[in-house]
């Protein structure tokens, strides 16, 4: 059936068709648990392959995508982070062949110990089994996700948004096509063929298909999912991340490190949305004119707003706002201490940054900022993991449980325990 003709379904038949998706995914899951490390890399070779070798068609329907995001009125940052062109399609490809070449994490030993017994106690790493992965508008997604569910031996369940519809759906075919090609069993990477919302209920209803559900996008969509899903969540919530400009920075680092944290990408998760700057820093009129010769709508407290004549007052609710556009709220701050309880009181726990000389203040900032991912002197624009050597990201985990941060193929894999004994009984 070619997924484009089905018509909406009813809550029975969502039920029924993520029920043969979880058990096709379930079964396919058993086979890359004892897959080799070969295998696997090699179907991932393959489906880098198909995503170069079709890279006409993926393209066009992006060009569908855009041209109905762009009737459909979403912003320049959404369209963003929709638009694919050959560069960004080569580094998809590319991250998936990246993903091949990561160490396999599935078998890994832990720990090992031995008991005054003699028995033998040991630690390795499983895959989840069968994940679940909801995401909004970004069409790589697509495929960092099958390549890292596919790497770290899971089966992955795809439900992509309906701005990315026609292009998750080529990006799929691709991949589908490699594996295939490979051997190993096709449902491994599964994509919803509907974009109706009954189909996501029932995808989280799914107990004993679906062991995990991973949500990538806004806070309705993350909201929703936590709120109703009878499976474990791994969230990764909205980026509102903060740039603090501390009195000891250097004004050579401070301002390109500002422009590029908000500007050079505004749509990514990593964009910083608050710069909070220390009263005692030298030159806080050249951050703000910085960003708005860049384009920046520049939003302030008011000791900021008397900087400028063009800043625009910031609104209680701009403190906790993630804009994921060209706009930035900016407010000064009373030292480290006030930036700290800034961020304390307004921060998603996804990315916050300092930019200092001062290594103790640094080290305070890094130890008591309680966020996923802490940084000195850099752009949080490196919030990614490719940026920290993981190949590919499935999202930016924002809790404490599990996995944090990016996560890539450790984040998909649990561990389960081996006792090697010779004969020992309990007393």
């Amino acid at each position: 059936m070619n997924a484009e003709t089905l018509t909406p379904p009813r809550p029975a038949d969502a039920d029924a068709l993520i029920a043969g998706m979880g058990a096709r995914a379930r079964a396919a899951a058993k086979r890359l648990a004892v897959a080799s490390t070969a295998e696997k890399a090699a179907a991932l070779h393959a489906g880098a392959t198909q995503l170069r070798a079709q890279a006409a068609k993926i393209l066009d329907a992006n060009a569908r995508d855009m041209e109905a995001g762009q009737a459909g009125g979403l912003t320049a940052a959404m369209l963003d982070r929709l638009r694919l062109d050959e560069d960004r399609l080569s580094a998809i490809a590319d991250a998936v062949d990246a993903v091949a070449a990561l160490p396999d994490p599935v078998g890994r030993e832990i720990d090992r110990a031995v008991r005054p017994n003699g028995m033998e106690l040991s630690r390795v790493r499983v895959p989840l089994g069968v994940v679940g992965i909801i995401y909004e508008s970004r069409p790589n997604v697509t495929a960092d996700a099958a390549a890292l569910g596919l790497m770290s031996g899971n089966a992955v369940i795809l439900r992509g948004g309906s701005e990315a519809v026609h292009s998750n759906r080529a990006i799929h075919a691709a991949l589908a096509a490699g594996l295939a090609a490979s051997g190993l069993p096709a449902d491994a990477v599964q994509l919803v063929p509907t974009q109706d919302r009954a189909a996501v209920g029932a995808l989280l209803r799914a107990q004993g298909l679906v062991d995990i559900i991973i949500p990538r996008g806004g806070k309705g969509l993350v909201a929703r999912v936590q709120d109703e899903a009878r499976v474990p969540v791994l969230a990764h919530l909205d980026g509102i991340n903060h740039l603090y400009i501390d009195g000891a920075a250097d004004p050579a680092k401070a301002l390109p490190l500002a422009v590029n944290a908000k500007m050079r990408r505004t749509g990514i998760c990593g964009a910083t949305e608050t710069i909070l700057i220390d009263r005692a820093y030298s030159a806080p009129l050249a951050i703000v004119d910085a960003l708005i010769a860049a384009g920046c709508e520049v939003r302030g407290d008011r000791d900021v707003a008397a900087l400028s004549p063009h800043v625009e007052p910031a609104s209680a609710g701009d403190w906790d706002s993630e804009y994921l556009d060209a706009i930035v709220s900016i407010a000064l701050v009373d030292g480290l201490a006030g930036a700290l309880a800034h961020i304390d009181a307004h921060s998603s726990r996804h990315t916050d940054a300092i930019v200092t000389e001062s290594r103790a203040t640094a080290e305070r900032f890094l130890s008591e900022v309680d966020s996923a991912i802490v940084m000195h002197n850099a752009s949080t624009q490196f919030a990614d993991g490719g940026e920290f050597g993981l190949g590919a990201e499935i999202g930016i985990a924002t809790g404490r449980l599990h996995a944090r941060g990016p996560v890539a193929l450790e984040g998909l894999t649990t561990y389960k325990w081996l006792v090697r004994g010779t004969g020992q009984v309990r007393p």
